[in-house]
């Protein structure tokens, strides 16, 4: 490359890396062009106390070639995990995630990706009709190459542009982390799942999510300078795995302020032995919390509680107040649609035969979201008495069933009555002072009557 080319280059990277307006993290401009030929290093790194323990965050060895190159701006770089971090698809294959680092700040978004659930051989494998769990074969290299909407452009807050929704988080390092084990991030058990009609060798599954996880914040620590800003997040799946993930993520990577939004990935009040009839989520809660091994003695919740001195270990929908109380600076979100029946088929749809059986879609559909509402409205309840910790719950979008309120864009996530736009209560929680915001529709007639959107049909036509 010639000297031209490359000052060319240095001058684009700065234009992208350098924000327009500074935020604590941001470095100076003379700073930031300093990075584009020296990239920060990290200064965070795991120590030899952290290699040990419960989940200890367990780095590639020395040698492994991980893919990154540190001064590779402004594009996606795909990370390899060696086997010795602990780190693997649920079908054994490697796990790897995406980076998409800047010049210009030290501010991080982890961002987990989406994509169902699963305890069973139709849903593991994926198998036609069954509500299954995303990448049953694993990650491919060129996962974010590949422009699906499923991945580099499933939200505005892991693109760089979006003229549209702006938010600071797109001048921000990102940090995609792709999902391929079916426990919302949070299992750890190797399951043998029998095909039931006996025509294919049972399938080995690793519920893996809590290790994967471990292992990419021991990258990042190791390779990254400490974020000074952090915001976890992610739409389904993965917005119960950033919620359920936070304690240990937010410790470890220890940026001086922490973020959480939770889009559509709520973890339900289930007390063990709880009445479905008050608890409807307590069926679903009983049969993962036995096929992902979230209770055996050394396991998830042992190691969540002991980060969360508040959790009630038997019910893990009590994860919201002790979050709260556990780091009372930080500033978190929860929001979903009431009208979404998507994770809320997920919920009910296989544990209660009234709604499996029902006669047609719109009796099923009825039955799912009263269910639904029994639920979120109690989790309401919980977030409204959560100064730190807002909860924000339009009606309906037409788009991937009312499923997830921040992809694709933040449009049409409105509290109408309050005059209110999803960008509201992202901007309260990541820009806000004071109480994170709390709203809630009443009604979905005025979402159902707004205009066709192209874009939305479009996308789902894709997913």
């Amino acid at each position: 490359m010639s000297k031209r080319n490359s000052l060319a280059v240095l001058i684009a990277g700065l234009a992208v890396a350098a924000p327009v307006l500074a935020e604590p993290g941001d470095y100076t401009f003379w700073q930031t062009l300093a990075n584009l030929v020296t990239p920060p290093r990290a200064d965070n790194p795991v120590t030899p106390a952290q290699r040990l323990g419960q989940y200890p965050l367990l780095s590639n060895p020395a040698g492994f070639a991980d893919g990154f190159r540190p001064g590779a701006y402004s594009e996606w770089q795909t990370i390899q995990l060696a086997p010795q971090t602990g780190a693997v698809c649920g079908n054994g294959s490697p796990y790897k995630f995406f980076v998409n680092r800047v010049a210009g700040t030290r501010n991080t978004i982890v961002y987990m990706e989406g994509g169902g659930a699963c305890w069973d051989y139709a849903s593991c494998t994926g198998q036609t009709g069954v509500r299954g769990a995303r990448n049953p074969n694993g990650i491919p290299d060129d996962y974010m190459a590949l422009m699906n909407p499923g991945a580099s452009l499933v939200s505005p807050f892991v693109t760089r542009v979006s003229p549209f929704d702006a938010v600071k988080t797109q001048n921000w390092n990102m940090v995609y982390v792709p999902y391929c084990t079916g426990d919302i991030y949070s299992g750890d058990k190797v399951a043998v799942y029998p095909d039931p009609s006996n025509a294919n060798p049972p399938l080995v599954w690793h519920h893996n999510g809590v290790r994967n996880t471990r292992a990419v914040v021991a990258w990042l620590k190791d390779n990254l300078p400490r974020p000074t800003q952090m915001l976890a997040t992610g739409c389904s799946a993965g917005g119960a795995g950033s919620l359920t993930n936070y304690p240990a993520v937010r410790r470890d990577l220890a940026p001086d302020r922490g973020y959480l939004i939770d889009d559509s990935g709520p973890i339900f009040s289930s007390p063990a032995g709880g009445d479905p009839a008050q608890y409807p989520s307590v069926p679903l809660t009983s049969l993962i919390r036995s096929a992902w091994g979230l209770d055996l003695p050394g396991g998830p919740v042992s190691f969540l509680a002991a980060n969360l001195p508040l959790l009630s270990t038997g019910n893990l929908g009590s994860l919201y107040s002790a979050l709260s109380a556990r780091f009372p600076a930080d500033r978190l979100g929860h929001t979903h649609f009431w009208k979404d029946l998507n994770y809320s088929g997920y919920s009910y749809e296989r544990f209660y035969p009234e709604i499996g059986n029902a006669p047609d879609q719109a009796t099923k559909e009825a039955l799912v979201h009263a269910k639904w509402a029994v639920d979120t409205q109690r989790l309401r309840g919980t977030l409204d008495g959560l100064a730190n910790f807002g909860g924000y719950f339009p009606q309906y979008r037409a788009l991937n069933e009312s499923h997830c309120t921040t992809i694709v864009d933040f449009k049409n996530g409105d509290v109408q009555e309050r005059n209110l736009q999803l960008k509201n209560f992202i901007d309260s929680v990541l820009d806000g002072s004071g109480a994170v915001l709390d709203a809630s529709e009443a009604s979905d007639a005025a979402d159902r009557a707004k205009p066709f959107n192209l874009l939305y049909w479009t996308v789902d036509q894709l997913l």
